[in-house]
């Protein structure tokens, strides 16, 4: 049995609660232009880069980061999907991220065609996709992508789940990174390193990995 009740609460006021909460202003964008950055560098994808695709943007302070990049992030094409209809709409609307095209989608099934994008990438979102879920997204997500695949969460070597802002049935943790290369046999590890929350305040401690599609 499919669980879409985590889909259906973002997709309706817990969701725009989300959205209140993470406000793209000009400290966040400067933490997300550190972040990206340098996960860039370590992963050398500088100029390997320029399309990418963020599933689940919220109002879209990673692509802010994304763009204020340097060099030439000007030049890259930046889309995103986002299940909650009005905070899908207030990225569309923000002119500084020029986004190619954002649409109201889940990760499960998204409006694309096989490896339409050089990256597409998560952060903070896998942790809040159902276990019994995880495989089918992971697999959304890898169609789509022509080379790379990223993702940034929280990190448990065992399975568990966590107390949500006083709910549950909404964020697991688990070795992404292990759980990708198990479900997905085409993906190899590029690299993969830690965010730290103290350097980092707007991000949680996240664990990142970047993973190479193969022919």
């Amino acid at each position: 049995m499919q669980d879409s009740t985590p889909l259906k609460q973002w997709s309706n006021e817990f969701g725009a609660d989300y959205r209140d909460r993470n406000k793209l202003d000009a400290a966040t964008v400067l933490q997300a232009q550190q972040v990206f950055s340098r996960v860039f560098e370590e992963a050398s994808l500088t100029g390997e880069v320029r399309s990418v695709l963020e599933v689940g943007c919220n109002v879209g302070i990673n692509l802010a980061g994304l763009r204020k990049m340097q060099p030439n992030s000007a030049k890259l094409q930046l889309s995103a999907i986002e299940p909650n209809k009005q905070t899908c709409q207030t990225a569309r609307e923000n002119a500084d991220l020029s986004l190619d095209r954002i649409e109201c989608s889940d990760c499960y099934s998204m409006p694309f065609p096989d490896g339409h994008f050089d990256l597409v990438f998560t952060a903070g979102v896998l942790i809040h996709i159902p276990p019994n879920r995880l495989e089918e997204a992971m697999r959304e997500i890898t169609r789509v992508s022509k080379r790379f695949v990223m993702c940034m969460e929280c990190f448990s070597h065992q399975p568990e789940e966590v107390t949500y802002h006083g709910q549950q049935g909404l964020l697991w943790k688990c070795d992404f990174g292990g759980k990708y290369l198990d479900t997905v046999s085409s993906l190899t590890t590029r690299k993969y390193g830690f965010i730290w929350m103290r350097e980092f305040p707007h991000y949680d401690d996240l664990n990142w990995w970047v993973f190479e599609k193969q022919a």
